[in-house]
């Protein structure tokens, strides 16, 4: 019987530093299929082990083993696409980081490819071209925003980084400007209800 056709595609979407090997995590994000049975624990866990894109790496032990020896293994890699661990890796460094998608052995690295290439030039964009541990850590609701903007539960949704940057960006300068000349004050809260009450008389004086 043929696999049920499924929009799962990604495994995991990671972020690591690298300089700091003590701990190199800035932002991971793993993902598993959104259908398996979890009915009981024998069922997942076989499940787990013979499904196509099953998350391999359900636990933070087997997760950081598995993200420090991707580390080791892409420090000298010439290419942007490896085979490591039977999944198909795709990354790229930008400045003391990498960017890692990876996704099964079965998986389309173009795919894969065109959610890294997305999720790189939106950080450039909401970061103005300074991608890197610190300024990542410092804006971490944005970046993190952007990747669930790409990815959702494993599944691609979005590869445009201007789109992916508008969703997610800070409101304009302007914007907040006008938002601190508020009265928000006890006092500046009961002058809106009064005038509210006023209106409000008004308008059914009118009716």
């Amino acid at each position: 019987m043929p696999a049920p056709i499924s929009l799962f595609s990604v495994n995991a979407l990671l972020i690591l530093s690298t300089s700091d090997d003590a701990s190199p995590r800035v932002l991971v994000k793993y993902y598993s299929p959104p259908h398996l049975s979890t009915t009981s624990a024998p069922s997942s866990t076989i499940t787990s082990l013979t499904t196509p894109g099953a998350q391999p790496y359900p636990s933070l032990k087997e997760q950081k083993a598995f993200e420090k020896g991707l580390l080791e293994k892409t420090a000298k890699q010439t290419s942007d696409v490896i085979l490591y661990d039977n999944r198909i890796v795709v990354f790229k460094t930008e400045g003391d980081v990498m960017l890692y998608v990876v996704g099964s052995a079965e998986e389309n690295e173009i795919l894969l490819y065109s959610a890294l290439l997305a999720l790189r030039d939106a950080l450039n964009i909401l970061l103005k071209n300074s991608t890197d541990k610190r300024t990542i850590i410092e804006n971490y609701d944005l970046v993190s925003l952007a990747c669930d903007e790409i990815i959702d539960d494993g599944i691609i949704l979005e590869t445009d980084p201007v789109i992916i940057s508008s969703r997610v960006s800070r409101p304009p300068a302007q914007d907040i400007a006008s938002v601190k000349n508020i009265d928000l004050s006890e006092q500046g809260l009961l002058n809106a209800w009064e005038f509210g009450k006023m209106k409000l008389a008004e308008r059914m004086r009118q009716m």
